[in-house]
């Protein structure tokens, strides 16, 4: 029996969300965000991870991919998940000495210390949301709700001026992530 969200089919479209724990706004600072950007281009360079859509925001990360065979989509997005966190993390430890870096790496260690697969931080909530894409009416619909983030968030009017988001690719304009435009 599968849990609530788990990826049925290792190698079909998916819509997946990544959530930071306790939704904290980590992804405000560049160097986080692009360390997300070349994390996912690592792992469609290397990994066969194939993205169609993604967006970036404060505490999440939406995309719409699939794993090309013979890999399979959650061991890709667990290596994602686990480099992700571990970099931000050592940048948080060892570059970081404002007050706000602090709290954070406070939050993620209360978190880790009450988890019991987790010997320090928990930066992520366990899992990740997925659903599978099953018609292309659904794959549209999960491709508007991804690049209408920013919009929705007020953070911009046009959805492909957000740099942090592949609605730039279906605008026209390159993106930072290497996208397959549907």
């Amino acid at each position: 029996m599968l849990k609530p969200f788990q990826i049925s089919d290792q190698n079909g479209i998916q819509f997946l969300t990544f959530t930071v724990m306790d939704w904290i706004d980590i992804f405000t600072r560049k160097e986080y965000k692009l360390d997300v950007v070349d994390s996912l281009n690592y792992c469609v360079n290397n990994k066969g991870l194939e993205i169609y859509a993604w967006c970036l925001m404060s505490n999440h990360l939406h995309l719409l991919c699939r794993a090309k065979e013979p890999a399979f989509l959650s061991d890709i997005m667990r290596d994602f998940k686990s480099f992700v966190a571990k970099k931000i993390l050592m940048s948080l430890e060892t570059e970081s000495i404002d007050s706000r870096s602090k709290w954070i790496l406070n939050q993620f260690k209360f978190r880790g210390n009450i988890s019991k697969r987790v010997d320090t931080y928990k930066f992520w909530f366990d899992g990740l949301h997925a659903i599978g894409i099953e018609s292309p009416k659904f794959f549209e619909q999960k491709l508007h709700y991804i690049h209408q983030n920013p919009v929705r968030a007020m953070i911009v009017e046009e959805e492909h001026h957000y740099l942090f988001s592949s609605a730039r690719d279906y605008a026209g304009i390159k993106g930072l992530v290497k996208v397959e435009v549907y």
